[in-house]
């Protein structure tokens, strides 16, 4: 089938009358979810007072949200290929108002992870946003829309931070839940209104089996990774679930192997192409949040550490802000050298920016305007990756497997960012300095974890230099779904239907 042909059946017979607002409304549904990962972190000092809970207790609204995206994604991204992304795109947008009112709601600890675990199920809209706009969208648009929707995680966890620490500080904290009730609202109405439902699907059995056996490898991975510093990383209750991780997911991965219709297409993700892009984006969300670690600890520290700098949480905000800022902006031109070089080249020129970035904070951070300075660079790099990665992706699977490839994707960058929370956590415990009667990060501790990040990023690079050498994206991209992706290798058995017929 030709790519005229498909994409005028993905879209049910004619172009979609405003792909400009079709791009908008998705890039703001991206920034909408992105928005609720940063919204309770101005109050999680508060929360045991708030909630009258345990400090332990009270940090499952960041774990329970952790774990719940994890499970969300990859099943959310599988279940839109096979019954509509646009279907799937507004379940998960509902769930995350849900999620939000129950919090707004709630006085007391259990309900408020419950509200934070429904939050997190929302997880899924970048990469469904993405697989859409493959659909929907000319193949010309498909560069820039694509990073522009990707860049969209970072623009909304930076551009959220200063958001809610203005609200935590003048009004109550549930209108925090509240106003995050209101966004995903007008998501949902956008959504429902300018965004065509694609009609590329793949049909078939849903993998039940393979989506349970998956969820209880990553709970229990995710779980020993993020509570591996409160319960002691040789605690027996660390050391078994990483064994269960490792027992489930070795299970797991045989079974998907030999079922007809797998939750994931194990031989697609082999592929040279698709396995490097997803290890590369482990390595860059690791980096990414290293960052996302260090800066606001150096600011809030006090100024008599010399080298705290004593600031509040908004100007946190405002420090990181503008690195969203930048993301958004390096879009049209990580999409522009996608275009005319390849996204291998885009992915390697993000992967040394961020790295450059790192090694400029170890020199310079000791003044506000340094770690304004180095939280744009990273993020102008991460820009350039976050916009090559779903172009590689969608480049080598076909079109039927798109959202399910991608929400594999940011669920590797998801894991990435665990593990750089962990890692750091660890270092900075380590190696600390005694100020009275208070241990403190010490200021080599803090370059050892941006020295780590550095060394995420190069990791990237260096598996970014795996990555077979193509035509540029957009090409690549136009001739997937008439392909089955460049790579050789099976792919998912079942027919593929578009507007009714199959092919």
């Amino acid at each position: 089938m030709s790519d005229a042909l498909h994409r005028s059946a993905a879209a049910g017979g004619s172009a979609p009358p405003r792909p400009n607002a079709v791009v908008a409304v998705l890039a703001f549904a991206g920034i909408v979810v992105s928005l609720m990962q940063t919204l309770v972190i101005p109050i999680v000092p508060e929360l045991p007072r708030l909630l009258d809970a345990s400090a332990s207790n009270t940090a499952w609204t960041i774990t329970a949200t952790l774990l719940a995206a994890a499970v969300a994604t990859p099943v959310v991204g599988r279940l839109g290929d096979m019954y509509g992304k646009r279907r799937m795109l507004l379940i998960s947008i509902a769930s995350l108002i849900f999620g939000s009112v129950v919090a707004a709601l709630s006085d007391s600890v259990v309900p408020m992870i419950a509200g934070r675990a429904l939050q997190g199920l929302a997880a899924g809209v970048i990469p469904l946003g993405i697989s859409i706009m493959r659909d929907v969208l000319p193949a010309e648009r498909l560069a820039g829309s694509t990073a522009l929707m990707s860049a969209s995680l970072g623009v909304g966890g930076a551009l959220g931070l200063p958001s809610a620490a203005f609200l935590a500080d003048n009004f109550d904290w549930h209108v925090l839940f509240w106003t995050s009730a209101a966004l995903g609202a007008v998501a949902l109405a956008l959504v429902l209104t300018l965004v065509p439902e694609s009609k590329v699907r793949t049909g078939g059995r849903f993998d039940l089996i393979g989506a349970l056996g998956m969820a209880t490898g990553l709970v229990s991975l995710l779980l020993a990774v993020s509570k591996g510093g409160d319960w002691g990383w040789t605690s027996g209750s660390v050391l078994g679930l990483f064994a269960v991780a490792v027992l489930v997911l070795v299970a797991w991965g045989f079974y998907e192997l030999r079922t007809r219709q797998p939750l994931v297409d194990l031989r697609t993700t082999a592929r040279r192409q698709v396995l490097f892009t997803n290890l590369a984006s482990i390595a860059f969300g690791f980096s990414m949040f290293a960052m996302s670690l260090v800066l606001p600890q150096l600011l809030q520290l006090p100024e008599q550490t010399g080298y705290g700098l004593g600031k509040s949480m908004m100007t946190v905000g405002l420090v990181l802000a503008p690195q969203g800022l930048v993301m958004m902006a390096m879009a049209p031109l990580s999409a522009a050298i996608t275009k005319s070089r390849g996204p291998k080249i885009t992915l390697m020129t993000g992967a040394v920016i961020v790295a450059a970035g790192y090694g400029l904070n170890i020199v310079l951070m000791s003044e506000v305007w340094h770690l304004v300075l180095v939280s744009c660079v990273i993020g102008g790099g991460v820009g350039f990756a976050y916009g090559a990665m779903p172009a590689l992706i969608m480049g080598a699977v076909p079109a039927s497997e798109t959202a399910a490839a991608n929400s594999l994707n940011t669920l590797m960058r998801s894991i990435g960012t665990s593990f750089a929370s962990a890692v750091a956590g660890v270092v900075l415990a380590q190696m600390t300095t005694d100020f009275g009667t208070t241990a403190l990060p010490s200021e080599n501790g803090f370059k050892v974890v941006m020295a780590i990040g550095a060394g995420a990023a190069l990791l990237a690079l260096a598996l970014a230099a795996f990555l077979p050498s193509r035509r540029p994206a957009a090409q690549a991209v136009a001739t997937a779904g008439d392909t089955g992706g460049g790579d050789t290798g099976g792919g998912r058995s079942g027919p593929v239907e578009v507007s009714g017929a199959k092919s």
